[in-house]
């Protein structure tokens, strides 16, 4: 199962962020567990500076603005 973890504190950005991840692995089918990170120094620790972040698997493939839908796509392997 994939873990991916969208860091932010909780900005319509970082909501759409979620909303689009959620959309995409479920679409997909891709089984994955989707978690929403606010603590500021939980997402310090990942050395993003600006949110949303998303972090697959322990790897920050994304910070700041909103990803696209096929970025999503790439990143889960849709």
């Amino acid at each position: 199962m994939t873990n991916i973890k969208i860091l932010g504190t909780g900005c319509a950005n970082c909501k759409a962020t979620q909303k689009l991840v959620e959309d995409v692995t479920k679409a997909s089918g891709v089984q994955a567990q989707v978690e929403k990170v606010e603590d500021i120094a939980s997402i310090m620790k990942y050395g993003v500076m600006s949110t949303p972040g998303v972090v697959i698997d322990g790897k920050v493939v994304h910070a700041g603005g909103i990803p696209s839908r096929a970025q999503v796509e790439q990143w889960i392997g849709a």
